[in-house]
């Protein structure tokens, strides 16, 4: 195998955006037929990994009472460990700048940072088919973020097309609340029936989020925000979760909006962009 690479610069874990996301039935499996465009933000978690002899995991930062075996970086890398039977071990720590349960993907980037990353220090050279096999056994949005590029996605969100939208500012507002996936999920009032759309419907401004009338319906802070936001630009729920996002056409414009946020809220401007942060970070790391 070589020996291990020493890593001190941290590894990004970037947010996402689900530029629309309709369900379009139920799957025998009990999970759900859905499409939804993924596309990257210049913003998100950042990971650091110091490497171990004696294949122990630990981490450090992350989500405050979330227990460490149940952190899904600290899982991807086990995962690693049993496909590769690598000797080696790490210490993850997790600097958390992307808010749980906020529909940014940020423990799914975590997950598939952590796959990347260690894969590449532990010299276990997985190829990228079975890094994506790996990954969707840690949650749907996992593949999108290992594969690294914008894709527009259908079935459980792991059969991934390449897309190429614009490249917009985002203004990304945090409301404050913690919306849980699975319960949204489970909802009743969930619209399961969408009609199948393409990327040019997306790009004809017909794609809406399944999940964004209830998210509104039930949490004031975010109805809240969603009207702010609204009036400077088309505002959108990501994912199942709290945070929304609206595109401005140059990074001076998105940061003039975001300056008069009203104090509840919490928000920061990003680049969306089509290659993953992380893509960059591992040629840094190969070259």
């Amino acid at each position: 195998m070589g020996t291990a690479v020493l890593d001190t610069e941290p590894w990004p874990a970037p947010a996402k955006l689900n530029r629309f996301l309709h369900i379009v039935g139920r799957r025998a499996d009990g999970y759900h037929d859905l499409q939804t465009l993924f596309q990257f933000l210049d913003h998100g978690d950042r990971l650091q990994f110091h490497l171990r002899g004696d294949r122990a995991l630990h981490r450090s930062g992350g989500v405050e009472g979330l227990p460490e075996q149940q952190d899904l970086a600290v899982r991807a890398a086990g995962l690693l460990q049993e496909a590769t039977g690598t000797p080696l071990g790490a210490d993850i720590h997790i600097e958390k700048r992307l808010p749980a349960g906020g529909g940014l993907g940020g423990g799914s980037s975590n997950a598939a940072t952590a796959l990347v990353a260690l894969n590449a220090l532990w010299q276990t050279a997985l190829p990228l088919p079975a890094l994506l096999e790996l990954a969707v056994r840690l949650g749907a949005d996992v593949p999108v973020f290992v594969a690294g590029h914008a894709a527009f996605a259908e079935q459980r969100g792991d059969r991934l097309s390449p897309a190429h939208p614009d490249e917009p500012w985002f203004v990304v507002i945090d409301p404050g609340v913690a919306v849980s996936s699975a319960a949204m999920y489970a909802d009743a009032r969930l619209r399961r029936d969408c009609p199948p759309v393409t990327l040019d419907d997306f790009e004809a401004g017909a794609c809406g989020n399944v999940f964004e009338p209830l998210v509104l319906a039930d949490h004031a802070p975010v109805r809240d925000a969603h009207a702010w936001l609204s009036q400077h630009a088309r505002a959108r729920l990501s994912g199942s979760g709290a945070c929304l996002f609206a595109p401005f056409a140059s990074r001076g414009q998105a940061q003039a909006v975001l300056a008069g946020l009203p104090g509840p809220w919490t928000g920061f401007v990003a680049r969306g962009v089509n290659v993953s942060p992380l893509q960059a970070r591992l040629r840094r790391l190969e070259h």
